[in-house]
């Protein structure tokens, strides 16, 4: 089965700095690959390289077989490619319910989304949508008023409300509880059902959560890839990221 992301060989030079140095990577149907690195490793430059937000100095990037290396943000978005950020980008003054409609495929413009007719087919996907976010009974809730993990979530659904095919998760936990956390790795192993995921992540424990597949970044590079365990066991990334310590007391905790 041909992947449905296929990174090959990118570069991302800003002002002669090497942020990608050649990076290749495929990403499966309903698969959720996890991008782990130390800071500065080029996690989030690899995100944004995918979505034409940070130009491609070389290589090429292919969605669903056809070539999307910088194109248009706007018509990336639209071939079915959804992108959060570490920080939620949410409307605080309008409820969850309004954030989800903004968000529908196909709605331009705050005004025109929530003066139009709203069809049971809106209402169906919103309600679908806020069911897999875990947010059903805060539909009439002011944004300003959830927590942050809840804001978190508003995010990741105003995502899906738009039907990509891939989703891409940058810092989906960050600042979270650790009920938060655990909540948002149900969210996203959910959302494995329909799309692909990929999400970049410090939390080791989260990674351990969801990820299918372990993707390690250093200095612009691909260190390693493989499953948990081969990650956790891989020498080179205990050196550069994981630390002796934390595997020591992870391979404790399982004897």
């Amino acid at each position: 089965m041909k992947p449905i992301l296929s990174v090959k060989d990118l570069q991302v030079v800003f002002s002669g700095f090497k942020a990608l140095k050649g990076v290749t990577l495929e990403v499966g149907d309903r698969e959720i690959v996890t991008i782990i690195g130390p800071n500065g490793a080029g996690k989030s430059t690899l995100l944004d390289a995918i979505v034409s937000k940070s130009p491609v100095a070389a290589g090429k990037v292919y969605f669903q077989g056809k070539n999307i290396t910088n194109k248009n943000p706007y018509e990336i978005a639209r071939m079915g490619i959804g992108r959060k950020f570490q920080n939620p980008n949410v409307y605080n003054e309008l409820t969850v319910f309004e954030n989800l409609l903004l968000s529908l495929k196909g709605d331009h413009g705050i005004f025109d989304s929530i003066t139009a007719k709203l069809t049971k087919k809106k209402r169906d996907k919103i309600i679908d949508v806020l069911e897999i976010i875990g947010l059903l009974n805060y539909a009439a809730t002011p944004v300003a008023s959830l927590s942050h993990g809840q804001k978190q979530w508003v995010e990741i659904g105003m995502v899906i409300a738009q039907d990509p095919t891939l989703v891409l998760l940058d810092e989906p936990t960050a600042g979270m509880t650790p009920e938060e956390t655990h909540a948002t790795g149900e969210i996203i192993k959910s959302l494995a059902q329909n799309h692909s995921v990929v999400a970049i992540e410090h939390d080791m424990e989260f990674v351990k959560q969801i990820a299918e597949r372990i993707i390690v970044l250093h200095q612009g590079e691909k260190l390693a890839e493989g499953s948990v365990q081969e990650i956790q066991n891989n020498p080179q990334v205990i050196e550069v990221y994981l630390g002796r310590e934390k595997i020591d007391v992870d391979v404790a905790a399982r004897t």
